[in-house]
């Protein structure tokens, strides 16, 4: 049994591992088979995986936020070619190429990092090992996991506000007026490509193994997909404390004023936030865009608003493109 075999073996969620095996052995393997691309055989069930996660994700997603957006909308539009664009984000991001490259990038960088300490006598890093007690308690190790992601994901969205090179990118993600659970996922690719590097780095120092990787995001995303729905939803005063709420999230997408900053970093936990002090939970459901954005970022398609990341990237570099959400 390779080491992949055996990692993948430890995955406790049976019906999502029988899926994916019957569609690797129907569709993927005579496809790589036919391809010529048979050296990627053993990477194939994992992609498979992902993307069945990926899918699940996506459906549990639009079953949870449409029934409560058409019931509690905040607001109602007529277009709707804005949402169909973040339609295509979503299933690029959670089924196509996007998760599909992490699980196989991070499990090449994790295998590397391994191989190296291990020839010079170190041990792999492993939350486990770090903190012994965790040792035979995957559920507390994983939900440690997320918690941690989480914290560093945190820092990594305010990052993204303080500089105005990174935010000339993530601007493509505040631009949406017409938000919705859609909308989570509209990043600028390079912007993705950070995020994805970002999250690798903390997940080869906490030791994640490589299937339980995109799962942790997946599953964090879905609470993300939740928080930025269309939906008049506040978990109360208590609850909005304990996990961020549309509400709560809202308020972070909400137009600013002149010289006002940003708030509400947090992507699943509020507490970052509360601890760090960048916490408003008086705000109310307000309108959401970014005013400083070009206009192709709100309502241009796919590769327009690719586009014009890159140009407000360059425009930002000049000292010319304004940027209001910091």
């Amino acid at each position: 049994m390779n080491m992949l075999t055996h990692m993948l073996s430890r995955i406790p969620i049976h019906p999502f591992n029988d899926i994916a095996g019957w569609i690797e052995q129907v569709a993927v393997l005579p496809v790589l088979f036919r391809a010529g691309l048979m050296q990627w055989s053993e990477l194939s069930f994992g992609w498979t995986l992902v993307a069945v996660y990926g899918v699940t994700q996506m459906i549990l997603a639009y079953a949870v936020c449409v029934p409560l957006e058409r019931r509690y909308p905040i607001e109602r539009w007529t277009a709707q070619k804005p949402i169909l664009v973040d339609v295509f984000y979503t299933f690029l991001a959670r089924v196509g190429v996007l998760p599909i490259m992490t699980f196989v990038l991070f499990y090449a960088a994790q295998v590397r990092l391994d191989g190296f300490l291990a020839d010079r006598g170190y041990v792999p890093p492993m939350l486990e090992t770090m903190i012994p007690p965790l040792f035979g308690h995957p559920v507390v190790t994983f939900a440690l996991y997320a918690l941690i992601l989480d914290f560093t994901d945190y820092w990594r969205h305010r990052l993204s506000h303080r500089f105005s090179l990174w935010y000339a990118l993530h601007a493509v993600h505040h631009a949406q007026r017409q938000m919705t659970f859609w909308s989570d996922d509209r990043n600028h690719v390079i912007d993705e490509i950070i995020s994805f590097l970002w999250f690798m780095v903390v997940g080869l120092l906490i030791g994640i193994p490589p299937l339980q990787f995109p799962l942790l995001i997946l599953m964090l995303r879905f609470v993300e997909s939740f928080s930025h729905a269309n939906a008049r939803i506040s978990f109360g005063w208590l609850g909005d404390r304990l996990l961020v709420s549309p509400k709560f999230h809202r308020a972070h997408h909400g137009i600013l004023a002149a010289g006002e900053r940003s708030f509400n970093y947090g992507a699943v936990f509020p507490f970052w936030d509360m601890i760090l002090r960048t916490a408003d939970f008086s705000r109310d459901f307000a309108p959401t865009g970014d005013n400083t954005a070009p206009e192709a970022m709100a309502t241009g398609g796919y590769l327009a608003q690719q586009w014009s990341g890159i140009v407000h990237f360059a425009h930002s570099i000049q000292g010319g493109a304004h940027v209001a959400k910091l």
